[in-house]
């Protein structure tokens, strides 16, 4: 049974990405021996969406820990009555911020105010982190008589190119290199008192409409498992590519001569004749 957070601090980056992850590879069935030395997946194509969505919160997460003094970072906090949570909250003196991740690793992303684009195919993260960010101001401002609302980010993991051709209105899209920077450059909006009491409201289990669970204490060790599973996956069928490819080569180096024989052969005959 899952332990109750008695903090929200408690939860780590991607831990509900991970949780539903590892839930998602329990249902699988083991890779025969053939299929591990092939380099097959051991992940399924929803495994596939939770273990990239986690690679994506990892890496932003590590970013926003490094953030100094001042600045408070939680991680996966639930919200509403289903599966949603807010990727990462961040408190400090530039105010409160929820920061949505999204890893498009390679493809190019295009923003035109609330129309956001991944490869041409339009995706909802602008609604999606308005929506998000709303939720919090109503969870945390309204509730302490705070002016001013929460900030809505949508910071890109690994995409190739970032096009803004006009910003949203509620909404920063950043690549996820430049969030850090980004926040410590907002003005100052809250004092450190009441920066303290967004914390210690954020912090609350009770606050949070779901009720959160503290970390499991072997699923970051479950996942560094399986992410070793899928790298030495594609390690494996890259080698098998690249043994392909050499395989065609020798062919062709052993093919070669004995074929310009024959067409410079009959090259030369017909040049006689």
């Amino acid at each position: 049974m899952t332990a109750t957070a008695t903090s929200m601090r408690q939860r780590f980056a991607a831990q509900s990405v991970i949780e539903e992850l590892i839930g998602d590879q329990t249902h699988l069935v083991p890779r025969s021996r053939v299929a591990r030395v092939l380099g097959r997946s051991p992940l399924s194509g929803s495994g596939t969406a939770w273990y990239l969505g986690a690679q994506g919160e990892l890496a932003v997460g590590r970013m926003l820990d490094a953030l100094p003094a001042g600045w408070t970072v939680f991680h996966a906090l639930p919200v509403g009555t289903k599966e949603a949570d807010i990727d990462h909250l961040v408190v400090g003196p530039g105010g409160v911020f929820t920061i949505n991740t999204k890893h498009h690793r390679g493809k190019p992303i295009w923003v035109a105010n609330r129309t956001f684009m991944v490869s041409g195919q339009r995706q909802p993260h602008i609604r999606n982190a308005e929506f998000e960010a709303a939720r919090v101001t109503k969870l945390v401002h309204k509730r302490l008589g705070l002016d001013g609302r929460a900030r809505a980010v949508v910071a890109v993991h690994g995409a190739s190119s970032i096009v803004v051709k006009e910003w949203p209105d509620l909404v920063a899209v950043l690549d996820a290199r430049r969030l850090r920077r980004w926040l410590l450059k907002r003005p100052v909006v809250l004092t450190p008192d009441e920066v303290e009491r967004v914390v210690d409201v954020i912090d609350d289990p009770g606050t949070w409409r779901t009720v959160p669970s503290a970390p499991n204490a072997d699923a970051m060790a479950r996942f560094m498992n399986i992410d070793h599973e899928v790298r030495t996956a594609a390690t494996r069928r890259s080698l098998w590519s690249l043994g392909s490819i050499a395989a065609i080569g020798v062919t062709a180096i052993a093919v070669a001569p004995p074929l310009l024989t024959v067409i410079f052969t009959q090259l030369a005959a017909s040049l006689l004749r």
